[in-house]
């Protein structure tokens, strides 16, 4: 039963990533109140918390708070997360993010 319930909790936490991500969105077809997921190169930092990401289309606030940006200007990203839906510019809340080697970094939801 052991082996088995440890079988299970691993598989949960391999395929976890796998499933955050969706189809990659283009920033300029966001809509607010969506779930999605976005590829881009980070295209400034702008606060300990927060960077700009840039794919060709347009550019988006990505907020990853209360974290750190675990990334660096001109870095290749995507992030999966949640188009706010305030009025004012487009941002979204980051609830992960896979750098280009693979590594996914997964965020904190302190703000909800």
């Amino acid at each position: 039963m052991r082996a088995m319930t440890i079988t299970v909790l691993l598989a949960a936490f391999v395929a976890a990533p796998l499933l955050a991500s969706g189809p990659v969105s283009r920033i300029d077809d966001l809509e607010r109140g969506s779930m999605v997921t976005v590829a881009g190169t980070v295209q400034r930092i702008t606060d300990e918390d927060e960077f700009r990401l840039t794919d060709g289309t347009g550019t988006v606030r990505v907020y990853v708070g209360p974290d750190w940006v675990p990334a660096a200007v001109g870095e290749a990203v995507t992030v999966d997360g949640f188009v706010d839906d305030d009025p004012g510019p487009l941002e979204i809340y980051a609830r992960s993010l896979t750098r280009a080697d693979g590594t996914v970094i997964v965020f904190d939801r302190r703000y909800e």
